[in-house]
């Protein structure tokens, strides 16, 4: 009895599981109708050159500082450690039309007017349509290259003759390769085509910079093991009917991870913003109940944001949770925590949570503000225009301390606060001389020192 030789197998565009026959959901991630199929043979052809060395002692290894190159987006080289490192590979990715290609371009713009040499690759745009966005960004012209090529070894071609200090390739779902029989785009030619631009990046002194575009389950679109693969993971966030764009790193070889730049979308592309701070508090409405103010650290940097929430009686059905910015299940958590330890009755409200400017905050130090914003806007009572509201609130509804809390308080000062409502353990070991440190032991302590 002779066995079937399977010839084919299905793979999932959004996260890369593999089966042997097709399947309407994906079993890993929950996605509907993302399972393609790839041949066997194709599978199993390697097109990336494998890594040849020698054994070396660790001892004789000699270490050499990774060179940078300053692309003069202050915000844009903060995240990424300083700059552009040569040889590297990094993957960026956001939303369609959130600004991936704007801020490169502008980022490619400082490279060439420091006299390096760049390579622009679109298989999305003509070389007329950069050229156009190009001159309304103000981009010089130098020694910028442009290529219009879907073909990666016509891109790789290009890139050996040329030499580039830099090559942007927009977007890796357009690339294909010639040897390959799926589509661009599929998992197939998205793997092999980060391979070996892999492979062509740590060979030479070249930094590449491929885009990606997000999956609506907020993936970059493709296997995830690109994400493994490159140096450097960078998402362009921000809601499109916002202004500003939070570019924020998530892996990075030569530099911090969690680090965000801050940018505002205008005319002539995107501008830093140099005081995220001030630009996020600058149409608070000071008076206004369901509001608190807290200060949330992103990498290096800590960042002045203001929670807003609003509680109103449901009129149909099940109550509504909504969270814009929080995480949801958050503050599904908080509010279970507001009625059973802090005595609040708002089980059968409505509940919208929102942190203004559009801005994402992922870290529990915010907790204690959005409970305030809550019980503020349930009670209609105002926090003082002077406070701020720091702490990562427990199941038992106890207010625990945070990290880095005298940066905060320094930034918070800055701006003119004057008071800090936080943990008891941060009273005691974060103080500031010329601030006010009042610390509280738990929910029902922190509403009664706001007065809510």
């Amino acid at each position: 009895m002779t066995t079937r030789r399977i010839e084919s197998k299905f793979v999932c565009n959004n996260c890369g599981y593999e089966a042997v026959k097709w399947l309407g959901k994906c079993p890993n991630c929950g996605e509907w109708d993302t399972l393609v199929e790839e041949t066997m043979a194709q599978a199993g052809r390697r097109l990336s050159p494998g890594v040849r060395g020698e054994p070396a002692r660790i001892g004789d290894i000699t270490m050499t500082e990774a060179v940078r190159s300053p692309t003069g987006t202050g915000e844009f080289d903060r995240v990424l450690g300083g700059g552009v490192v040569r040889g590297s590979l990094v993957l960026i990715g956001g939303d369609p039309g959130v600004g991936k290609s704007t801020l490169l371009l502008q980022c490619v713009g400082g490279l060439v007017r420091r006299g390096n040499k760049v390579l622009y690759a679109s298989g999305e745009e003509s070389p007329e349509q950069i050229k156009l966005r190009a001159e309304r960004l103000g981009v010089d012209a130098g020694e910028l290259y442009v290529l219009s090529e879907t073909n990666l070894e016509a891109i790789l071609g290009s890139v050996s003759e040329l030499e580039p200090a830099m090559v942007v390739i927009d977007s890796i779902q357009t690339v294909y390769h010639p040897e390959l029989e799926s589509a661009p785009g599929s998992v197939g030619q998205v793997r092999e085509c980060g391979g070996l631009i892999m492979r062509a990046a740590k060979s030479g002194r070249t930094a590449f910079f491929i885009i990606g575009h997000v999956t609506k389950g907020g993936v970059i679109a493709g296997p995830r093991t690109l994400e493994h693969l490159v140096d450097t993971v960078l998402y362009l966030e921000g809601d499109l009917r916002h202004q500003f764009r939070i570019l924020r790193g998530v892996k990075n070889r030569f530099g911090s991870t969690n680090e965000i730049g801050v940018f505002q979308m205008g005319q002539r592309g995107l501008k830093e913003v140099e005081n995220p701070s001030e630009a996020f508090l600058s149409e608070r409405n000071e008076n206004s109940p369901g509001a608190a103010v807290t200060c949330a650290i992103e990498g290096s940097r800590p960042i002045m944001i203001e929670v807003q929430a609003l509680v109103s009686r449901a009129n149909f059905g099940l109550p509504q949770r909504v969270a814009t910015g929080t995480d949801q299940k958050r503050l599904s958590m908080l509010l279970a925590v507001m009625e059973r330890r802090g005595g609040l009755r708002i089980g059968d409200q409505d509940v919208f949570c929102n942190v203004a400017g559009g801005v994402r905050i992922g870290e529990t130090a915010v907790d204690l503000a959005v409970v305030a914003a809550l019980a503020s806007n349930y009670k209609d009572r105002a926090i003082a225009r002077d406070t701020i509201v720091v702490g990562e609130v427990g199941l038992a509804g106890e207010i625990r301390r945070v990290r880095q809390m005298e940066r905060r308080i320094m930034e918070a000062r800055r701006l003119g606060f004057s008071r800090c409502v936080c943990s008891v353990a941060d009273e005691r070991e974060a103080g500031v001389e010329g601030f006010g440190m009042i610390g509280v032991p738990d929910v029902n302590g922190a509403l009664d020192m706001l007065s809510i």
